[in-house]
Formats: structure tokens, sequence, C-alpha cells
């Protein structure tokens, strides 16, 4: 964890090294201020005048205090930079994980790590590790300099700080075991809050808020309790560093006392040599600090690792080369729109479906056992049945979302497998069931998945989808925001704005997940024919409860159980299987 924490400073290390030692000049300065001390009583003693050192002494102040700054200024800007950095590495590698890993994690959790993990590293990078080199030396100097005040008092100095020393460093694993945990549990309260929140609406309309409310507050106040552990042992470690010093000088004042007596010090050197002693205070919090900063840096570094060992998705982006060159000079970007050679309408792909089991999880039912169909190129072939049994997943693992156990699945003739990941998905065009919508304009969210479409590609698909007159009634058009989640949509309108998506990133297979559920019945008829329309240079498959959508349908595949159980028209399934006819009769279909 100390390599990987080191690794964040690797690019800053040069301004880090300067304000290290801006920082060092400015205490080194301060180190003189003792000696000068001392001069100042000698020549009060000896009826000198005292203008010179208190002059130097008032010059050590200021130039200090200065060059400190300074340096701390360049400590803190690093800080931020380092910041930046390992927010940008984190959630590269969250938006390149497995579905299947996000599924699994908790997203008030994930945003958590980006914030309050990675500002805890800026602490331990900075001011913890260089304050804590920069401690190094002022101690050290500090030592040369009580040395040659009195070796005696030295000693008696070092064995008091080093007792008391080793039972601050019995204190650190335990403030890193506390800090983990407390940044566990302010994840967890994350994690519940933003379960609350994802659900507003619905925890309105449910009368939830006070139950909801208490839940947050529970998870707050656990919280609460992993933060005042920290602070307790913090604290422990803080009152050992008093104590080292305080217990110091009064071993200090009554041994120098008795060396003063017997005319062994001189009383001059005693007051410096307790002014150096007051003077460790700083470096020796300092190192006890940057030692408490370290284990809760490194408590934050096994969170941030937890997420940056998982796998990520080795998507392979294919470049159009009319903006190679503006990638190529900001090495940062990543296109998000996958030229339209790629992903020709006009050159469907077959599906195939041969013996395919699968789950989500060793201990989780079995989804897909022996599922086998096929779904010719071009057309619109429809996928049926009832709620449970799998169709959704055939989505999932064409996306490649998650890895199918057994069986082969091929597009094109080809095993899924065998596809470049971001090949595989810039031929397929998705739209999810509860079709999402991101913050942002509607044009935004149209272009979405394809950045490279022109004015009238997109002005083709507002009037295919039926949305010229949601563009029209918006006050802004196309620039008008949507709202989080596209809450300012109706389902409806959300539905659609997410099939013009699609239809826009000119796919070779559309997939459709009950793409017209809410619906009316005009815009779900006038979608039937534009879904129609797409078949005829492209290959769509439908998931469909409302069987009256895919009637017109090439192919429907019934599936129950896990698996498929019949394959045919609409009046062939009426004709031959039960569960499709018994479908059909409850929607009014057949007679």
């Amino acid at each position: 964890m100390i390599k990987e924490l080191l690794a964040y400073i690797r690019p800053h290390r040069g301004i880090l090294v300067i304000g290290g030692l801006l920082g060092l000049v400015g205490s080194v300065a301060g180190l003189a201020m003792p000696l000068l001390a001392k001069y100042v009583v000698d020549a009060f003693g000896q009826d000198r005048s005292m203008a010179g050192p208190l002059i130097g002494l008032t010059v050590a102040v200021v130039v200090g205090a200065v060059v400190s700054a300074g340096g701390n200024y360049l400590l803190e800007r690093t800080g931020e930079g380092i910041v930046l950095g390992a927010r940008r590495k984190l959630v590269d590698r969250m938006l390149r994980l497995t579905v299947a890993d996000v599924d699994r994690l908790k997203p008030g959790d994930l945003l958590s790590r980006v914030t309050g993990d990675t500002t805890l590293l800026r602490a331990v990078l900075t001011n913890g590790i260089v304050n804590s080199i920069a401690a190094v030396f002022m101690l050290v100097g500090a030592i040369v300099m009580m040395a040659t005040m009195d070796g005696v008092l030295l000693l008696v100095t070092l064995l008091v700080v080093v007792v008391i020393g080793g039972m601050t460093g019995l204190i650190m694993p335990r403030i890193q075991r506390a800090q983990q945990q407390a940044q566990e549990s302010v994840g967890e309260m994350g994690a519940v809050l933003d379960r609350a929140l994802q659900a507003y609406r619905t925890v309105k309309a449910s009368g939830a808020e006070e139950r909801e409310i208490a839940v947050v507050a529970d998870a707050a106040a656990r919280a609460r309790d992993r933060g005042l552990q920290v602070a307790g042992w913090t604290s422990l470690a803080g009152v050992a560093t008093w104590m080292a010093v305080q217990i110091a000088f009064l071993c200090v004042l009554a041994v120098g006392g008795a060396r003063v007596a017997s005319g062994t010090l001189e009383v001059s050197s005693l007051i410096a040599f307790l002014l150096y002693l007051f003077y460790l205070v700083a470096p020796i919090g300092q190192l006890v600090e940057g030692a408490v900063q370290l284990q809760q840096g490194l408590a934050a570094m096994k969170r941030i690792k937890e997420i940056e060992d998982l796998p990520a998705e080795a998507v392979a982006v294919i470049v159009p080369p009319a903006i190679s060159s503006a990638i190529s000079a900001v090495p940062s970007a990543v296109p998000s729109a996958v030229p339209s050679a790629v992903h020709s309408p006009g050159n469907p792909v077959g599906v195939r479906f041969e013996n395919v089991s699968f789950r989500y999880g060793d201990d989780r039912p079995v989804v897909h056992d022996g599922v086998t169909f096929e779904v010719p190129p071009g057309g619109l072939t429809a996928l049926v049945g009832p709620s449970g049994a799998g169709k959704s997943t055939v989505f999932a693992l064409l996306e490649r979302f998650y890895e199918h156990q057994g069986g082969t699945i091929t597009v094109a003739g080809r095993d899924i497998r065998d596809w470049p990941l971001g090949e595989l998905r810039a031929a397929l065009g998705y739209v999810e069931q509860d079709a999402p919508v991101l913050a942002g304009t509607l044009r935004e969210n149209l272009l979405f998945a394809a950045q490279d479409s022109t004015k009238e590609e997109l002005r083709r698909a507002i009037a295919r989808t039926r949305l010229d007159d949601l563009v029209a009634r918006l006050p802004e058009g196309l620039d008008t925001a949507v709202g989080h989640r596209g809450v300012l949509l109706s389902g409806g309108e959300r539905q659609r704005v997410a099939i013009a998506r699609a239809l826009l990133r000119r796919p070779r297979l559309l997939l459709l997940d009950e793409a017209t559920s809410q619906l009316d019945a005009v815009n779900e008829l006038r979608l039937r024919e534009v879904i129609a329309e797409v078949a005829t240079e492209t290959t769509v498959l439908v998931i469909a409860h409302r069987l009256s959508t895919v009637t017109d349908a090439g192919r429907i595949v019934v599936m129950e159980g896990g698996g498929v159980r019949a394959v045919g028209t609409h009046d062939e399934l009426v004709g031959r299987d039960e569960l499709y006819r018994e479908l059909a009769a409850t929607q009014f279909l057949v007679t």
C-alpha cells in the first residue's frame, strides 16, 4: 500500500521537493530563535546593547514566516493536483468495470471512494510525507543545537521521548483500522441515502419519509461512532506527544536546575535548552501527525485499490479519421462515437443461441438452461413469455454485460467472445426497459451514443420517433435541460428519446426491451410503423409483453422457465402453443 501511495507522488515530486525545501528553510530560520534568545539574555546580563540580537530575532521570524507560507502554498497546490489525478484514475476504472461488478457494488459507496477517500490521500501525500521529512531535519537540527548546550540534558530528553514515542507507535495500526471502518461507514451512509434519492417519488407517494430519514440517520450514527473511534485514537496519539514534551521539560528542569546550582551550566544555556525543548513540540507533533495521516491514507488506499484491482472491460474504441488528429493532441480524450462504417445500416447481422446456460452467480438460480434459437439477418424477431423467463438476459448476454457459462452465442456467424468488445457494441443499438435519460439537454441525450451524427440524421430520428412535437413545445428546443434522469419528461417521451438515440447509432442489430410499454395507443401504433420500417434495413430483436406490438413479426420466440418452448409466427403459435395462445387471449388478440 505504501508503494501504491508513493506512485501518486511520482509525477509531482519536483514541486514537492521545492515546497519541502522552502518549509525546511522557514523552519531552520526558527531554529535560530532560541540561540538568539540566549544572546539577548547574555547581552542583558553583561550590560551590552540588545539591538543586534533583537533585530536578528525579528528578521528570523519574518523570513521564516514568508518562506514557510510559500512552501505551504506549493504543497496545497500539489495536493489538489494529486487528488485530481487520483479521482481521474478512479473514475476511469469505475466506468470501465464490468456490469456484473457495478451491479454488486453500491453507487453511494463508489461516490464516497471518489470524494472522501481521495481527499484523504492529499493530506498524507503532501503535508503528511513532506512535513514529516522536514520535521526529521528540524528534529535533528534541534538535537544538535541541544547537544551543544548540554549532553546530559539531551540524554534525559531523548530517554523520555523514545519511551513515550514507542508507546505511540503501538497506537498507529489501530488508527488505520478505525479509519478504514470509518470510511466504510461513510460509504454505507451514502449508499443508503442514494437508495432513497433514486426512489424519491416512491418514498413521497408511500409516506415513507420518516422511515427513510430514520434509516439514513442510523447509518449516519454508525459513521459518527466509527469517526469517534478514529478521533479517540488520534487524540491519544496527540496526548502522548504533549506528555513526552511536558515530562521531558520537568526532567530537564530538575536536572538542569541542579547543574546550574552546581555551577556546571549557565542559566542562559538552560533557558536556551528549554526553548529548544519546546521547539521539539512542532517537529515531534508533525511526525506523529504524519504517522496518523499515513495510517488514514493507507486505509483510503485499500478502499481505492479494491476498485482498481477489479477487472476492467478492454473496450477497443475505433477512432474516426476525422478526429484522430485531435485525439492524439489530447491523450486523455476518449471518443464517444464510432464511425458509421463499423455499424452501417443495410448490413444486418443474424444471431444464434445454441444450448446456452447462464446464472448471475454461483448462489443464484439458473436463468438460461439450454437456450437455443436463431434470429435471421434482417426483419423483426420477438421474444415473448412470462416474467422471469430469461428474455432480458438474452440482451445482457448479447451486449456481453455478463458472460454465459455454457453453450455458444454467435453474431453474424462469429462467436460473440471473438468479437472485440468495442466493435461488438458498436454494431448494437440497445433500448433498455426503463429507457434511462441522463441529466443534460435533450440534444445531448439524443447524440449520446452517436456524436458524429449530422443535423439531418438528428432531424430524421426525431421525426421517426414522433419527438418533433416535444421539441417544438420545449422552451429552448433541443437545448432544453431534461432534469435528473429525465424527470421533466414523461415515461413515453423518455422511451422515444431512448429509441431515437439507438437509431442514431445506425445499428446492425437493434435490441428493444419493452420499448413501447409506456406509450399511448396512438404513439405505440406510430412506433410500430417505425420499427417495421427499421426492420427492412437492419435486424430488430424485440422483447414484448404487449403482443400487439409483435403480431406482424417474422419470427416469435416463446420462452418459459429459462428455455425456449416454441418458435413461429403469431398465427402458427396461436394454433400450436398453449402458453402463447393463453398470452394472446388475455390481451384479446384471439377469441
